[in-house]
């Protein structure tokens, strides 16, 4: 039912999800992650664009015309959870559940769910779950949502220029703003889809998240010496038994490439391992990272990807008036 005027209400409330909503930028800094806001109203416009959908909601609650943004996931996420470029028309009237923004001051908030009038209902990343199939090898589809909330981060002690960068670091730091992909551990640990090609001299995993694409190298080569770094690095490999060992240098500087405002210097360096899970499901992801300049002692951490065969990476294109909507954070 409809609920207009006086008795049209944004209500408040405390939120106990176990699941939090995380994504490329520090959502914790910016929204109440343990409140929501539940309120109603029409559709204004319906941005379908990465690295996140955003949707406009005007609403009456004070008898003057307000507009809501509120932000959703990428496109490939979103697409996978039952919605479309076409499922929202403005002029929709529509319910909402959203975490606020921390400044009460803007009308934004994190998307949890959006009921149409006819019932339909929607959440952003309802669209995975664990799967039952098992793998033969490390080779295929890997789904990074099933797993994305048992991932582990595990800082110790920075080092002067690393404390000093993590507190001046804010949003319009944020290399998404510039559809500049984080490289390890955020590209790992993001809730997309990854394609694993094992060949005989490398192997290649393609993220989905602004088509990165990783290339190991397994023929025994060294890292190259004074060559140019990237964002993503280079990468060689190596088989301990049945484990997968990835060492990865030559990073370039990115403001948050450590993740938290935790930059990536030029002595970063990572090694990866992946595994199979016993049963076969799943794929165990292991790191460390050492990067002096910023981090005393070493980042470790850990993370899950499902096995996915029967799904294909979709196309993630960048918009950059979208991607610097992180500025306004």
């Amino acid at each position: 039912m409809r609920i207009y005027g006086s008795t049209y209400s944004l209500i408040l409330m405390a939120s106990f999800f176990a699941t939090p909503i995380l994504g490329h930028h520090g959502f914790a800094s910016i929204f109440d992650m343990d409140s929501v806001l539940t309120f109603q109203g029409t559709v204004s416009r319906y941005d379908w664009r990465n690295p996140h959908v955003y949707i406009y909601v005007e609403t009456n609650a004070t008898g003057e015309s307000v507009e809501w943004q509120l932000e959703g996931d990428p496109t490939p996420i979103m697409m996978r959870s039952g919605w479309t470029p076409s499922i929202l028309s403005p002029g929709d009237f529509v319910t909402i559940r959203a975490h606020p923004d921390r400044n009460s001051q803007r009308n934004h908030g994190l998307l949890t769910s959006l009921t149409k009038e006819d019932g339909v209902f929607l959440t952003p990343r309802s669209g995975s779950r664990a799967s039952n199939i098992r793998a033969s090898s490390l080779a295929g589809v890997w789904d990074g949502l099933p797993g994305f909330n048992t991932r582990t981060f595990v800082y110790g002690t920075l080092t002067n220029e690393g404390t000093a960068a993590q507190a001046a670091y804010t949003e319009a730091d944020n290399p998404t703003s510039d559809c500049i992909p984080f490289p390890v551990p955020t590209i790992v640990a993001a809730p997309y889809l990854n394609k694993i090609e094992i060949l005989s001299d490398r192997i290649i995993v393609k993220t989905e998240a602004f088509q990165v694409e990783r290339t190991f190298y397994t023929d025994g080569r060294k890292h190259p010496e004074n060559n140019e770094r990237t964002n993503q690095g280079h990468s060689i490999a190596r088989w301990e038994g049945d484990v997968l060992v990835v060492d990865t240098t030559l990073y370039s500087d990115n403001r948050s490439g450590n993740r938290s405002g935790i930059p990536s210097g030029s002595q970063k360096h990572t090694v990866e391992r992946y595994r199979l899970s016993d049963d076969g499901t799943q794929l165990l992801i292991d790191y460390v990272i050492e990067d002096p300049e910023y981090m005393v002692d070493p980042m470790t951490g850990s993370m899950s990807w499902s096995y996915a065969p029967e799904r294909e990476p979709m196309p993630f294109e960048c918009n950059p008036d979208n991607a610097r909507l992180y500025e306004l954070q």
